[in-house]
């Protein structure tokens, strides 16, 4: 399961008017946890890029050679330019399961203009922005898989 950084492990949906300044919309909120709601999504892009031949949520009793654990940094609706951009930053690191040891990491990053200046621009960027780094993220492991 994604973890989430302090500020982000809520329903809230966050957005910035300042650099630094985190808030959170008084009336729109995500259906669940940011976190929450990618672990799905996460697992069907690794399972749909063809390069495993399985992949499971982490409280499977099953278990295989590697494991990803990743964190979500950043998913924010920022308000400082216009149009508002949303940013998606979700941090990986592969690990080989018998050894724990790093094979590697990384940080994606995505920034996608919003469609307009409210929470429901920047729910339709997060949709675009979550779709970008998944697909980086499984491109990533496929190719750490195969080394």
């Amino acid at each position: 399961m994604p973890r989430a950084a302090p500020g982000y492990d809520s329903a809230r949906m966050v957005y910035l008017l300042r650099p630094q300044e985190l808030e959170s919309f008084a009336f729109h909120e995500w259906v669940d946890t940011p976190a929450q709601m990618l672990a799905p999504l996460l697992v069907r892009s690794l399972q749909d890029s063809g390069a495993f031949r399985a992949v499971l949520l982490a409280h499977s009793a099953a278990s295989g050679a590697l494991r990803l654990e990743t964190e979500l940094i950043r998913l924010q609706q920022d308000f400082s330019t216009r149009p508002s951009r949303l940013r998606l930053t979700l941090r990986a690191v592969l690990l080989e399961t018998a050894t724990r040891r790093v094979i590697a990491w990384r940080e994606f990053d995505d920034s996608v203009p919003a469609t307009s200046d409210d929470p429901v621009g920047g729910a339709a960027a997060a949709h675009v922005a979550t779709q970008r780094v998944l697909a980086a993220l499984a491109a990533f492991c496929a190719e750490q898989a195969r080394r």
